[in-house]
């Protein structure tokens, strides 16, 4: 794997080769996803969340751009091992919660600017995400939460969503912090 931008734009890490809970975002679709970021939101000012961390990508992705205010939550032992060796040696000061990402987000009193999800397809509670963030007012206003998902799920009368996009197998729904868009 590698970082695609930034300042850190093309350095590799190499995840661990059994990782059976993790499906790291593919380059096309992350690419995709850092032009609509970069476009819209100011990085450096960023306090961002990672949920379902996996290999950490994500959160290198932000770092890369400017993001020193970064958190990650992974539960499972050996990707979170992974995500700390590889944040020091790619040099990304990072926050690494070991644990299950619904009980931080319950127990959370934390607010973000900019929470990423990119949790296994197969969760069957994948459409509680949007619902917990909001009802436990994680984001800032005008603060993003970012969904990725398959096109079985379908969030577009959800409160706050804005936008999706999608990347064949992979979209992006997009939630934004801001009253009028909560339906």
């Amino acid at each position: 794997m590698r970082i695609i931008g930034g300042e850190k734009g093309g350095l590799r890490f190499q995840p661990p080769a059994n990782m059976p809970h993790t499906r790291p975002t593919t380059d096309i679709a992350k690419g995709g996803l850092f032009n609509i970021i970069e476009n819209n939101l100011d990085l450096p000012s960023l306090k961002t969340l990672d949920i379902f961390g996996g290999t950490g990508s994500i959160s290198y992705e932000l770092n890369s751009r400017g993001v020193e205010d970064l958190t990650i939550v992974e539960k499972d032992n050996e990707m979170a091992a992974f995500i700390q060796k590889t944040a020091k040696e790619l040099n990304v000061p990072l926050k690494l919660f070991k644990m299950d990402v619904f009980q931080y987000l319950k127990q959370c009193t934390e607010k973000y600017n900019f929470i990423f999800a990119g949790p296994p397809y197969a969760l069957t509670t994948i459409d509680q995400l949007p619902i917990l963030v909001f009802e436990k007012e994680l984001l800032e206003p005008e603060g993003w939460f970012v969904l990725e998902h398959t096109p079985r799920n379908n969030y577009k009368s959800y409160p706050y969503y804005r936008d999706e996009r999608n990347y064949g197998t992979t979209i992006f729904s997009i939630f934004i912090n801001r009253p009028e868009l909560k339906k």
